[in-house]
Parts: structure tokens; sequence; C-alpha cells
């Protein structure tokens, strides 16, 4: 049992307590995948990840990245939550301004500056559901869906929907029991949803059999949502809210540049310490 330095990181704020909490392991290697899990569990927090040497030599790190009941390929405010407590801990980048960070759908690029830090978002796939699956979210929150859902996954796999506006969506009292049939049915990590007051988006993300019923302000369901945008009304960029449900308020950034989708926030450090593993 070692010393670790610790942090825990809100995302997509700069006033602490509100964002979004990730707990960033610094220092991972030598840890194995149980007790990374287990570590995970004890943090209680949607997600904990842990920094390790990169295999890649062109990646400046290696994230692995944990919800209390899984190890996830990718996640969105844990990339800028560890990102930002590596930049605060004295972590020298290959090249001023830019992160390569290695995980499980691969290299993934990141810029930091002033605005906070940036992800280039992983390639999303998406995957057609059949009407019963609309019928099912309908049911399980109770209110109309503007289209059919469609999975969006980009390392997290979110059946994503418009509802009729973000005051709708700020109503909903969703059953997570339902949620997480639906999502086992169709192959998905949580239900992902979101609606338009004057074409600013509000998200809210459900993933109740991952161990999170709702994440404060998710950086893979919004990166979901901005791929479904862009699908249906081209590229246009925007500031999203996520979070105002479970007492957060936190901000996302979507940047298009050609073909790339940059997400982005920023990001504060409320913890500070070691962690004995």
């Amino acid at each position: 049992m070692i010393q670790r330095r610790f942090r825990q990181v809100d995302v997509f704020t700069t006033l602490p307590y509100q964002g979004n909490p990730v707990a960033v392991i610094l220092d991972g290697d030598g840890l194995t995948t149980e007790q990374m899990q287990a570590i995970s569990r004890w943090t209680n927090l949607s997600e904990t990840t842990f920094v390790c040497t990169a295999a890649d030599p062109s990646a400046d790190y290696r994230l692995r990245i944990f919800c209390p009941a899984s190890e996830m390929r990718f996640a969105g405010h844990p990339t800028i939550g560890s990102a930002h407590a590596l930049l605060t801990s004295g972590f020298r980048p290959k090249q001023e301004g830019m992160l390569v960070q290695e995980c499980g759908v691969g290299l993934v690029n990141l810029k930091t500056g002033p605005e906070g830090v940036s992800i280039a978002l992983p390639k999303a796939y998406f995957k057609e559901v059949d009407e019963a699956a609309r019928t099912a979210v309908e049911d399980a929150i109770g209110a109309p869906l503007l289209d059919t859902p469609v999975i969006v996954d980009l390392g997290v796999a979110w059946l994503t929907a418009q509802v009729a506006s973000g005051e709708a969506l700020r109503q909903l009292k969703p059953s997570m029991e339902a949620i997480s049939a639906i999502a086992r049915r169709v192959g998905a990590n949580g239900l992902n949803l979101f609606g338009l007051d004057s074409d600013t988006p509000e998200v809210r993300s459900f993933a109740p059999h991952e161990g999170t019923p709702e994440d404060p302000v998710c950086g893979s369901g919004n990166g979901a949502v901005a791929y479904y945008l862009r699908q249906r009304r081209g590229a246009v960029d925007y500031q999203a809210r996520q979070g105002r449900c479970v007492g957060r308020d936190g901000h996302i950034r979507i940047v298009h540049d050609g073909d790339t989708i940059w997400l982005g926030g920023q990001a504060v450090n409320c913890i500070e310490g070691y962690i004995v593993a």
C-alpha cells in the first residue's frame, strides 16, 4: 500500500460544488483493475479515473475510467477533469496547449487554454431503434418525444431523444427501473434526453444500470446531443446547460471545426491530497 496523489475536480464550472465531480488518482500505475473498481465504488461518484503511463509513445498519458459498476472506454467530464488535475499538479505535456489521451477508444486529442479544456470528440456511430423503444421511453418519462430516439455511440452508447423544451425536460420524473429495462433491451449505456429553449439545449442523462441514476453534467451525453443535432440541423456552435435538476449547474461549450466536434468547459479543484492503495 502506497500513497497516491488524489484530486476531486468539479467539471463544467468555475465554482466549487457545481458542475460534475470526478475523482482523479494521478498515480494509477501498479493498481489492478479490481483495485480500481473497488476505489470507484468507494468514491461513489459517477466516474473515477486513474492516470497511467501510456503504451502509445504519441500519447501524454493513459486514462482508465470507471463508473461504480464497470470500466468505460471513454467519458467526457472525466477526461476534462483529469486533464485539469494533471495540469494543475505540475504535469508538462509534450506540446504546449495540447494533450493526447490514450483510453479505451484509442487516442483522444485535447486543447487547453484560458477557456478550460476541450475534447475532440471520438467518432460517433448511430444505431436506429424501433417504435417500441420510443413508446417505452415515453412511458418511462411520462412525456412525448419529438422523434424516434436513436443510439449515439461515441465510446458511451446513449439512447438519445428530444422532448418539447428545456422546461419540459426539467419537469420530468422518470422511472429508473423502466429506463434500465429499455437501455438494456436496446444495448445502450443509458438514456440521454434534451430540450431546446431558444435554440439552447438543456440535457439530462440517466444511466441507472451503470450505477448512475442521473449524471449531474455529462460530457459524453452532451457529445451525443451535439452529433444528433449536427445530423439534423447542420454544424451550429452553442452553449448547453445541465445539472439544475440535481442542484448543480454545468455549462458545456460545443464548437465545430470541419468534421471535428470540440466539447469543452472549465474545471476547478475541490479536494487535493492522497489516498492509500
